[in-house]
């Protein structure tokens, strides 16, 4: 069942909110929600890589992380991830292997790579630019504030380093 077009945009922007505050806290512009069925927001993440000096903790693996755990189950088939930016490579496998077929984006990975964040590079690990799209879908929900995390990042003048 495919969630209403309001619900999916209110959902988009409490993506992007999400990763606005991380941003105000110090943190980078990532963040997922896992939305279940009825909309209900079952797991959230932001990324924390850094904080945590753990390469694989992206806004979208700690979401999934947190969904499976709330829920008690690895499989999360009929969930829907939104991201606040598009998901690297890693995170489009994570969410393949969760059973998560649809993602919701608000910042593509061209708008990411323009704030410093350029991890395009890991597409070349599927063979192609995207995921099967038998796979997985993947769709960009237009909100008003979706590039805003990562504005306020260059704001601010940090170093994405390697912090995607």
């Amino acid at each position: 069942m495919r969630l209403t077009q309001m619900n999916e945009t209110s959902l988009m922007e409490q993506t992007v909110k999400l990763s606005l505050a991380h941003v105000h806290q110090g943190g980078t512009p990532f963040s997922a929600l896992v939305v279940d069925e009825k909309g209900q927001v079952v797991g959230k993440g932001v990324n924390r890589v850094t904080e945590l000096s753990d390469p694989t903790a992206h806004a979208e693996i700690l979401a999934i992380r947190d969904a499976s755990a709330s829920l008690g189950n690895s499989d999360l088939s009929g969930k829907t991830l939104f991201a606040s930016g598009e998901p690297c490579a890693l995170c489009y496998l994570a969410a393949k292997w969760a059973g998560i077929n649809t993602i919701y984006i608000a910042a593509d990975r061209h708008e990411a790579a323009r704030s410093g964040f350029d991890y395009r590079w890991s597409y070349e690990l599927f063979g192609h630019d995207h995921p099967s799209p038998s796979s997985i879908t993947v769709e960009k929900i237009d909100v008003s504030n979706a590039n805003s995390p990562f504005e306020h990042w260059n704001k601010l003048g940090v170093d994405a380093n390697n912090d995607r």
